[in-house]
């Protein structure tokens, strides 16, 4: 039994216009994770809908997509740049990315 670390990525399916994202967007985030971790996993086919009020203001949703790999070297450097580059290229205030310890049996 191994120790990894399963890394999620919640991602806004449209812009903050309403405008959503071209095929090819999301496709070159799961080609870059793919590449660097060698695997990724999207769920697409349902989208989740995400849900906040910011300083107790009006609620806002989004509809996301989950995208996750498993890495054993959790590198937070890396994962907080990535994080940021995603922010400006999404064009987003925040996006999570979250990271959990798993045991793999």
């Amino acid at each position: 039994m191994k120790n990894r670390y399963l890394v999620q990525i919640l991602l806004p399916e449209r812009d903050n216009a309403g405008v959503r994202f071209a095929p090819s967007v999301m496709a070159g985030i799961r080609k870059t994770l793919s590449d660097r971790f060698g695997g990724v996993t999207a769920f697409t086919r349902a989208p989740a809908e995400g849900s906040w009020s910011p300083d107790g203001g009006a609620t806002s949703t989004d509809d996301i997509v989950v995208v996750e790999v498993m890495v054993e070297d959790l590198n937070e450097a890396w994962w907080r740049d990535f994080r940021q580059q995603l922010e400006r290229d999404l064009r987003q205030a925040e996006i999570v990315v979250r990271a959990h310890q798993i045991l793999t049996l």
